[in-house]
């Protein structure tokens, strides 16, 4: 009952969209009041680090060791952001061979992610873990998250060791999102297929980027995404790399087998997606993806707390985005996007 309560209270809190002026994206007096929406805002809660150091291989990141939700609340409030829908780091993942650990991760930290939305009312959404490779114990999680804890969303990686998005084996987790009219907020990952192959550069870098784009391509090849219309996914950091190979799209979409797989053709599917602007905030890809998307599948994305919001913030305002179009990516898109369930 106090979940429903949350959920409702969250949902009025996306209201008023229309308050919105022509406000300016960073600095200035104004900034507080522009009552963005953050899709992208990662979480670390507490016992976290506790619980994968001994098992995660790579150095735990410094910034989300110090997470907490004053300095998640304090970025926000510096940026003009009124509410953060949190979700898990990608890096290091809820799953380290154990599907009992991963469950039981996966629900403590769904829990605290309620619990903060209850805390601070209008002030954090969320976007619950699954304990995927595990199907059937992430249906059975996302049917608690919605059920129980009235998520906003599910929270999912572009791959989990050698599957992509699009693989068969996650239709059970399809179907009953489609049901639902799930959002489902993506997020890259370090790639089986490309484990540190610049080791002077971080994966992050390059393969991340990479890993949204060969996630994107599999639910629309393999017909994923047709299949399961209702189901609204964000993309993550622009899209990747889809923007810049959109002509590649465009090709696979001419072999026959693609084309039975998407009827509507391949810029329908990518023009019903969302895109965050994490990462992608600069003049250049931003003006790649608007030249696929409205605004209207723009949404903003900080990457907090691996990047604050200012930097995000001020980007945008130097992309000559039209001022209505900065609106509807502050804060409009969202609302639309996140209103519906």
């Amino acid at each position: 009952m106090r979940h429903t309560h949350d959920r409702a209270t969250f949902l009025a809190a996306l209201g008023g969209a229309g308050a919105l002026a022509a406000l300016p994206l960073a600095g200035g007096a104004q900034s507080a009041s522009a009552r963005r929406i953050d899709v992208h805002r990662h979480v670390s809660p507490p016992g976290y680090y506790d619980t994968i150091k001994a098992v995660y291989p790579k150095t735990f990141p410094a910034v989300l060791a110090s997470w907490t939700p004053d300095s998640c609340l304090a970025d926000m409030d510096a940026s003009g952001i009124e509410t953060g829908m949190l979700s898990m780091p990608a890096r290091p993942g809820m799953y380290f061979g154990d599907l009992a650990a991963a469950r039981a991760l996966c629900r403590s930290s769904n829990e605290y992610m309620a619990d903060l939305r209850r805390k601070h009312p209008g002030r954090f959404g969320m976007f619950a873990a699954l304990p995927l490779p595990d199907v059937e114990g992430s249906v059975a999680e996302l049917t608690y998250a919605f059920d129980v804890l009235k998520a906003d969303g599910i929270g999912m990686w572009s791959s989990y060791g050698t599957k992509y998005l699009g693989d068969p084996s996650f239709a059970p987790i399809w179907t009953e999102l489609d049901r639902r009219k799930g959002v489902v907020f993506t997020h890259p990952t370090d790639a089986a297929c490309c484990v540190n192959p610049v080791p002077v550069m971080s994966e992050a870098i390059v393969e991340f980027a990479a890993d949204t784009t060969r996630t994107i391509g599999s639910l629309v090849f393999s017909g994923t995404s047709t299949r399961f219309p209702n189901i609204k996914f964000i993309f993550s950091h622009g899209g990747g790399s889809m923007p810049f190979v959109i002509d590649r799209f465009l090709s696979q979409e001419k072999d026959p087998k693609s084309a039975a797989l998407v009827p509507h053709g391949v810029l329908n599917e990518l023009r019903r997606f969302y895109y965050d602007t994490a990462f992608a905030s600069a003049p250049e890809p931003m003006a790649a993806l608007m030249k696929i998307v409205p605004p209207s599948q723009v949404v903003l994305g900080t990457d907090f707390p691996y990047r604050p919001g200012a930097a995000t913030m001020s980007e945008l305002a130097v992309c000559g985005i039209p001022a209505p179009d900065l609106v509807a990516i502050g804060r409009q898109s969202a609302v639309a996007l996140l209103a519906r369930g």
